[in-house]
């Protein structure tokens, strides 16, 4: 064969492989075309599509309420989890639309915390988290918080624990939650100790916010933890773990020293949290001087506000002579 039928054959190869992939390009175009004109009006997917295609040319879809109102046929795990799902979604690009939404729309999405499947429980927790961004449902979902510990405290699942968490560090937890709070309070420890990080970090958040109130303190100091726990401030820790653990720390610090507090002879278990932060044999002074030297600015700086809250407890806050007196932490012995 010579040169010029080899070059010949050679274009005609090319002209068929590229007629061929256009033909291929054509081809999926078209499915793509039918898949989407095919698409079922009833399908949650298509529904949460088509809804904000709607909202962006300024128009009232009306199938965030087809979304609810198909809530309330029966339907299987995996449909109520995809129109869950799309409700959630709705709600955060629709919010105009989510705003028309009644109490009674939280109350049907609120009953789906009592479902058998765990994927369902989440998807609800993410939908009520959707809509506690809208004020006028922020108490109505309130009332949802006493299910919402209870969910944390039985059921193990660190999605469920990230799902229920982000909800009630987004809510101001009434009073009569408090007692529940106490008996789920083991729990949220076990929770700050797991491998989650993203569960971790919704815990502690929820401890650093209970630690400020005066009648949850002692049983948040007095909470059993592993013997490790210190480990939760090491270096190699995430810089989110880190950070957020340092916050709590000082909240526990601040309110241990408090004339409130202070005013009460606390008794606590040898296996506490308070023993392992506060108590004499606790090493949590050569973890925050560690972490003084962190890469991460925040994390850093948290740090020291720790130190600085061990040092100058605030009933001593106007008597700055008296602070290297009030605490051993960091007597020149400790910190070598």
């Amino acid at each position: 064969m010579d040169l010029m039928d080899f070059r010949l054959r050679k274009g005609v190869v090319g002209l068929a492989t590229g007629a061929g992939a256009i033909y291929l390009l054509y081809k999926a175009i078209k499915a793509g075309m039918s898949s989407h004109s095919s698409c079922s009006t009833s399908s949650p997917v298509c529904i949460a599509r088509l809804a904000i295609e709607r909202e962006r040319h300024g128009k009232d879809s009306g199938e965030l309420r087809r979304l609810l109102n198909s809530l309330e046929n029966k339907q299987d795990e995996y449909s109520k989890g995809m129109i869950l799902h799309s409700i959630t979604r709705c709600v955060y690009l629709l919010e105009a639309e989510a705003s028309t939404c009644t109490f009674e729309d939280i109350r049907l999405v609120g009953s789906l915390l009592d479902d058998k499947d765990n994927s369902v429980k989440i998807q609800a927790l993410n939908t009520l988290k959707a809509f506690s961004g809208i004020r006028k449902f922020r108490l109505k979902i309130q009332e949802h918080s006493i299910k919402v510990l209870e969910l944390i405290s039985t059921v193990w699942d660190s999605e469920l624990h990230i799902a229920g968490l982000r909800l009630l560090n987004g809510l101001p937890l009434p009073d009569f939650a408090h007692p529940q709070l106490r008996r789920v309070m083991p729990s949220l420890m076990e929770i700050l100790q797991t491998d989650s990080i993203l569960a971790q970090v919704q815990a502690v958040r929820l401890l650093s916010h209970l630690a400020q109130k005066n009648d949850l303190l002692y049983d948040i100091l007095n909470c059993q933890v592993h013997s490790n726990f210190l480990n939760l401030f090491q270096s190699t820790q995430p810089g989110s773990l880190l950070f957020e653990v340092l916050v709590f720390a000082e909240r526990l610090s601040e309110g241990r020293s408090s004339p409130h507090y202070r005013a009460v002879n606390w008794q606590y278990n040898e296996q506490s949290l308070h023993e392992a932060l506060f108590g004499d044999e606790s090493r949590l002074a050569d973890r925050l001087l560690a972490l003084v030297i962190h890469p991460e600015e925040e994390v850093q700086i948290q740090a020291c506000k720790v130190i600085v809250s061990l040092q100058c407890p605030q009933d001593f806050g106007n008597r700055p002579s008296s602070c290297h007196e009030t605490n051993s932490y960091f007597n020149e012995g400790d910190a070598s």
